[in-house]
Order: structure tokens, then sequence, then C-alpha cells
């Protein structure tokens, strides 16, 4: 369906690998990491890099827009048929924090290339699959002759998804008239296997409070008081204990109200994947699974919601025994969240359950941080098959399978405040090691991802009129 020739592409992205590759490795060592106040100016830096070098690889309109936090930086290349369909692509150019001394085999702010990988931090996650635009972009031009791309072509690149992306949607409904869009594309994900390509089309929302606990005044003796009022620990317990049923369905009343069910296609879709589960354990440290009864693992982490436990604490932790009623515990609880569940309705179901369970004597305050919704492509989204067909193509026509990510993030800000449906391109895969030391990015498969994004404007071109 795409205007653009598969070996014009290749000997394009080809001829430039070499500059491409140093330019990338040139903004990898920008430290910009949006956790550590300290690099609040290499955060500012990056994105200034980054602004930099969309304006040289053609954008007619860059900006670095301010935030109450870190800058995010936008890009605008207006296709020149009026008539062509809009899409807004996402990333983010901060990183996650990383030292030496974490157990990285060399500075993880000097790239380094070795067997056909480049490590560094933000080789995968993000800066890689953001710069990847760049190169797709200019060989989408070459190869096709035009002046301006098959579509109209918009950037959003923030500097704060490490920490939650804080500002983030305030961000975008304040500049939602420059942000319109038909699609938006997130590149910031990942692929099943170095040898099995596929499209992720889901990420489940989340839900995130912590319940502080208040008994007696202080803490009191068990023996003169114990069994006869109420113990903060035991009830943070009897909470955690009761959030699940004996089937590990979430028992909180009203939790899977709306939910969008998982359907047959989508089941056989996941079945198809070469899911190894004993090495899928090894990568999660665990001796067994346990999940939602009737569901798959891969089900369970993609396309089911969960109910977590995070921390829960109370009372004496020191070495012997203390014969105490503590005066305080805390229960921290996250909630996945999936397609059809509303963030606001389970945060009133979490309350209403809660307020039901604590007993007289005991106060509590349950604070609910900032929710992210869920989102979910449709498998017959005209765009999601451009995005198919256009990763067959840099895959040499390998058949490219479904994937959805159990995380969460801010795609669904994106869809919600712009309306708009979001798609997911990325090409990093599990061993990349995003967060980890020695995060790295396979060469091979980033340039299959300026590929992918070389046949995609023209295929979205014709897909979305």
């Amino acid at each position: 369906m795409s205007e653009t020739p598969d070996s014009a592409v290749r000997t394009y992205v080809q001829q430039h690998r070499d500059a491409f590759l140093g330019d990338l490795a040139e903004w990898l060592r920008i430290p910009s990491v949006s956790a550590q106040p300290e690099h609040e100016g290499d955060v500012r830096r990056s994105a200034e890099w980054l602004a930099a070098k969309l304006t040289e690889t053609g954008f007619p309109v860059v900006e670095v827009w301010p935030t109450a936090g870190a800058p995010a930086v936008f890009a605008e290349w207006p296709s020149d048929d009026p008539q062509a369909p809009t899409v807004l692509v996402y990333g983010h150019h901060d990183v996650q924090p990383a030292e030496l001394a974490d157990g990285w085999h060399s500075d993880p702010f000097e790239p380094r290339f070795a067997d056909g990988r480049l490590y560094a931090r933000g080789a995968a996650d993000d800066k890689g699959q953001v710069f990847f635009h760049t190169l797709g972009l200019r060989a989408h031009l070459a190869a096709t002759g035009r002046t301006a791309p098959a579509v109209h072509l918009k950037l959003l690149v923030e500097g704060e998804e490490e920490v939650g992306s804080p500002h983030f949607r305030a961000l975008i409904e304040q500049r939602l008239p420059q942000l319109a869009a038909d699609v938006v594309m997130v590149s910031d994900t990942g692929m099943w296997s170095e040898t099995t390509p596929t499209v992720c089309t889901g990420m489940r929302g989340l839900v995130d409070c912590e319940i502080q606990l208040y008994g007696p005044e202080q803490d009191i003796h068990s023996g003169a008081f114990g069994g006869a009022v109420p113990n903060p620990a035991t009830v943070a317990a009897r909470l955690a204990g009761a959030l699940h049923d004996a089937d590990e369905r979430v028992a909180i009343p009203g939790f899977y109200d709306g939910i969008t069910p998982l359907s047959d296609a989508e089941r056989e879709l996941f079945a198809e994947l070469p899911f190894d589960e004993a090495e899928w354990l090894k990568t999660a440290h665990s001796s067994g699974t346990l999940g939602e009864a009737g569901y798959s693992t891969l089900e369970r982490i993609w396309a089911r919601p969960t109910a977590e436990v995070n921390g829960i604490g109370g009372g004496y932790q020191g070495a012997g025994g203390k014969t105490i009623i503590p005066a305080s515990a805390l229960l921290k609880l996250t909630f996945r969240l999936v397609e059809g569940q509303q963030t606001d309705a389970v945060e009133v179901a979490v309350s209403r359950w809660v307020a039901e369970r604590v007993p007289d004597g005991i106060r509590y305050d349950l604070t609910f941080a900032a929710a992210t919704r869920p989102c979910l492509t449709p498998l017959d989204h005209p765009a999601l098959q451009s995005v198919v067909r256009a990763m067959g193509r840099a895959f040499d026509g390998q058949k490219i399978r479904f994937t959805r990510t159990g995380g969460s993030g801010p795609a669904a800000d994106l869809q919600d405040v712009l309306g708009a449906p979001v798609l997911f391109l990325g090409i990093s895969v599990p061993s990349d090691g995003w967060h980890a030391p020695n995060e790295k990015v396979e060469v091979d498969l980033l340039l299959k991802g300026v590929e992918t994004a070389a046949h995609l404007w023209g295929d979205l071109g014709q897909a979305l009129r």
C-alpha cells in the first residue's frame, strides 16, 4: 500500500547508518536523568540538542516547550497534501539514573558499540526509539522524491516520563490546538524478541493508593491491652488478605465494572507467541506462577486487571521480640486496569471497600496518587494495519504478531485529551535491559525501526483517507 520502494529505503538507511549512530551516541552522552535535581540542566540540554537535530532533519517548526518541571520538544512538518491525515509521534528524552557502581561494564553515559549492540543509558528507553524517526523520515522523503511527508507529521518528546509524567496532561491540554491529530504513534515500547517481531496493541492503566492506619495514640503493651483494642497492623494484614478470592480474582465489589473482555481472536493471537513459561519465570525471578483462574500467564499480565500489595508494615521490626500493639500501620496498593475500567470508579470502589473493613477504633487516611487510564488499539483499526504492513516490509516479510504490555504510561492521556486512537511502534527487546545496568539496543533492530518509519508514513497517508 505504501509508495515507498523497499530497496531505496534500505539503501538510503545503510548509506546514512554511521552518521545516524554517531548522532545518537552524542545525544546519549547527555545524562538527562529527570529524577535527580543535579541533572536538571542536562535534561534541558537534552531537549535543546534534540530540537537542534530536528531542525537539521528538516522540520520547519521546532519548539522547546517549558513545563512546571522538565521541558518537552515539539516539532511539526506539514504534508504538501492538505487532505493528508495528521500523525503525532510520542516519546521521551529523559532517562533513568545510572552509575558505574550499579553494575555497568562501562560508563553508562559514554556509549559503547560491541557485538552489534549499542550500550548506554537511554539507548533503548527511549532516545534510540525516538531518534530512529529522524532517519526514517529522511529515508521516506529520499525514496519517494517528496519534499514533505505523506502525512502531517508532529513529534512530542517529553522530559518527565521516567518520573511519572507529572506535568504531561496539563501540557497537552494547554497545547491541544497544536497537538491535534488523527492518530498517535507511541515509540516507547518493544517487541517480543529479536526473532519474533510484534506490535503492541494495549497498555494497562494504574490506580495507586496508600492507607495509613492509626490505633492507640502510642505503642501499648500487648499483654495489658491485647484482645481488647483494635490493632492497626492486624487490620492492614486483613485488608491485604481480603484483596483476592479463592480464584485470585480481585474481591472489591464493582472493580470489574465496564471491563472490555478479552476476545477469542486476541486469545488466539497471544497463544501464537513462542512463550516459554519456565524461561519467563527466570526473568521474573520467581519459582512459580499464580493468578486469576481461567487465564494464561500472558493474558493475566496483558489483558486482565490486578491488585497488588506493594508494601505493608507496622510495629516492631528489630531483632527479638517486643510485645506491643503498634500505634500505626501502613499498606500500599496498586491496581492495574484494562480497557473499559474507569480510574475514578475504581478509586470510589476501593474507598468503599476500605471503609467497610476498617473497624471502630482505627482511624485511617486513604490517599490516591495521580491515576493513569488504560488504552487499547482495536485490531481492525486501519492505522494498526499500516503499522503491521510497514514493519513486515522492514522485517523482510516476516509475520508480525501482536502483544500488549502489562505496564502503564502517559499514552492514555494523549488518547483522552486528543480524542485520537493510540498505536505503538517499538523495536526494543526484553534483553535490552530497560532501567537496568548495561542497557543496550540491537543496532540491526534499531535500523529496522528506521525502515518501518520510512514505510509507515506513505501507508498511513493512504489508509486514513
